[in-house]
């Protein structure tokens, strides 16, 4: 009896796993939603207005993929001092990762930077960009989304 029972235990999960295999996966019929807020690179630079100050930032490749070199650009309307960049996870802490830039004219910054990949299919990153503008520090946000295909 007690061969019985075991016999009729794995069989039951045997069904079960060709079950599970045998059937099909249901697909994603709904496309992804895009969040308005985020910048869409592929559409052209992202742009923010402070104090009436218009601060534009462009990531190349435009879709931001993970694990890979990015190329960023950073340009203000009028002349700036001490442009800072740093990118974070918004929603969920992945570590700190500093931009260093370099300017000719304090109104146009070129960095490049390089950020992991997350378990989710759906990172958002914040470019924290802070900046003098007669005298007094500023700080303007542009969140993305890695691997944005």
């Amino acid at each position: 009896m007690h061969f019985l029972t075991k016999s009729a235990l794995l069989l039951f999960f045997i069904a079960n796993l060709v079950g599970c295999d045998s059937q099909p996966k249901e697909q994603n019929t709904q496309s992804r939603i895009v969040d308005e807020s985020l910048c869409q690179f592929s559409q052209g630079k992202c742009e923010q207005n402070v104090h009436n100050l218009e601060v534009s930032l462009l990531i190349n490749p435009v879709f931001t993929p993970s694990e890979k070199p990015l190329d960023i650009a950073l340009n203000f309307s009028k002349p700036v001092k001490d442009a800072q960049i740093r990118i974070e996870g918004r929603d969920m802490f992945m570590g700190i990762i500093p931009v260093n830039l370099t300017t000719k004219d304090d109104k146009a910054y070129t960095g490049s930077a390089i950020y992991g990949s997350c378990s989710s299919d759906y990172m958002v990153w914040r470019a924290i960009v802070t900046f003098s503008l007669d005298e007094q520090t500023k700080t303007v946000y542009f969140d993305f989304l890695a691997d944005n295909h």
